[in-house]
């Protein structure tokens, strides 16, 4: 046991669910085994509580470090910050830089309310999407957090929300009241959309999607969600959480020339500082003005300067292209060496958040196994890579090296001992469950 893991055993008596983010409970990754806990963390390189150092080919701050763990860059920007206050009974004035550089990169875009996590910010906008329409059905795809508003799509229908990303959400202590406010469809199925605008047409208040997920969407589609919203006087909301700053410097919904309502931002903006972003239509975002929206911890001076810092530097130094580049060396890379071990795996994601799958009924213990590997060949590894501008090609290329090698020994194990027989530990948690 090293410090780490018997520190996380300490975890599980004092945090309901062992950490605040299920992304990052170690049971998601290798139970029993898993680091758990970062002393410091530079770059790629993460070291844990013993000081053993890793190179982290995984999720890279769950998505948040787009320029790399502890840019000196942004880290500069929040000491600056800090010396001059974090805190004040005034207002920092840089939420109004931040707006106009927002608005800059978003034309559509005119007004803008601040928070300081993805979960919270997609609440503010659905709250104020409800607001604007005084409407109360939400027509939803993809994963948008933790609130009430999302998770009352499970009252109706059980397991409503396990095509969205994560399966086995419960919503225990969301009100009954809220059954039937979120309807689910699926991501390029516009047909699911038109039938639930056919059965509740004016009802719904908002759509709420990622305009981007795994995979771009087919063509028609996007315009054809905008049309059906303008249709019914539905406020469209792009949640860009997740996918804004990867493709472009901005959110994704740019390269497809469709313009929301709404666009939610948060994790890559700000590298790692909490810090969130929805921006608007003014007729929109005026919508807030009628109801209540407000929390001290938004006004900080931290995550406005630290997304200046972060957005800037995306920009000047052309980071959406090398997370591209990046993201399309990780997906050949994992392709030629399963090739060349007569592995069968899948492939694919948008190249900057990047993930692969084992075929076969022990696709999720030779996941484990895989990480097991990884992790003893001095790797933070799993089926996701999400890809910053920290990330070398030739730190790909030597971690390449290395999955072509475990690759080898998965296929020796399948055809000997079997997969199982190697772990040292469970086999990793898929989706939410309950810890004991």
């Amino acid at each position: 046991m090293g410090t780490g893991q018997t520190l996380y055993r300490r975890a599980r008596q004092r945090i309901p669910g062992g950490t605040q983010l299920l992304s990052k409970r170690p049971e998601m990754f290798l139970p029993e085994q898993w680091p758990s806990y970062y002393s410091r963390a530079r770059g790629i390189e993460v070291w844990d509580l013993d000081g053993q150092r890793y190179l982290d080919m995984s999720y890279n701050g769950i998505g948040a470090n787009v320029l790399g763990a502890a840019d000196p860059d942004v880290d500069e920007a929040v000491r600056a910050a800090v010396a001059a206050g974090a805190m004040s009974t005034l207002n920092c004035p840089e939420e109004v830089e931040l707006a106009e550089l927002l608005f800059e990169l978003h034309p559509w875009a005119e007004m803008v309310r601040y928070a300081r996590s993805g979960g919270e910010a997609m609440a503010l906008a659905v709250r104020i999407a409800r607001a604007r329409s005084r409407r109360d059905r939400i027509a939803f795809c993809g994963y948008h957090g933790w609130h009430d508003w999302y998770l009352a799509a499970n009252l109706a229908e059980e397991q409503a929300l396990d095509g969205h990303l994560l399966p086995g959400l419960q919503p225990v202590g969301v009100p009954r009241g809220l059954i039937g406010t979120a309807l689910p469809f699926h991501y390029n199925r516009l047909d699911e959309l038109q039938a639930i605008v056919s059965r509740h047409g004016r009802e719904i208040g908002a759509i709420v999607m990622e305009p981007i997920r795994d995979h771009d969407p087919v063509p028609g589609f996007l315009e054809g969600v905008r049309a059906l919203a303008d249709e019914i006087g539905a406020v469209l909301v792009f949640d860009e959480i997740t996918s804004g700053f990867r493709l472009n410097t901005g959110g994704a919904h740019l390269l497809h020339d469709v313009a929301p309502d709404i666009a939610v931002f948060a994790k890559a903006v700000s590298n790692g500082y909490p810090m969130a972003a929805v921006i608007g239509r003014a007729a929109t975002m005026e919508a807030a003005q009628d109801t209540f929206i407000s929390s001290t911890f938004w006004t900080d001076r931290i995550g406005p300067s630290a997304a200046l810092a972060t957005i800037r530097k995306h920009r000047r130094c052309q980071v959406a292209e090398h997370l591209v580049a990046m993201g399309r060396r990780v997906q050949q890379g994992w392709r030629d060496a399963a090739a060349r071990t007569g592995i069968e795996i899948h492939a694919g994601g948008i190249p900057p958040l990047s993930h692969f799958s084992f075929e076969g009924p022990d696709a999720r213990t030779a996941h484990t196994l895989f990480t097991q590997m990884m992790l003893e060949r001095g790797y933070l590894a799993g089926k996701s890579c999400y890809l910053t501008y920290a990330h070398t090609a030739e730190a790909i290329d030597e971690y390449l090296a290395v999955v072509e090698q475990v690759f080898a020994a998965i296929v020796q194990a399948r055809e000997t001992t079997g997969t199982e027989a190697l772990l040292r530990g469970p086999v990793a948690h898929s989706g939410f469950t309950r810890l004991t």
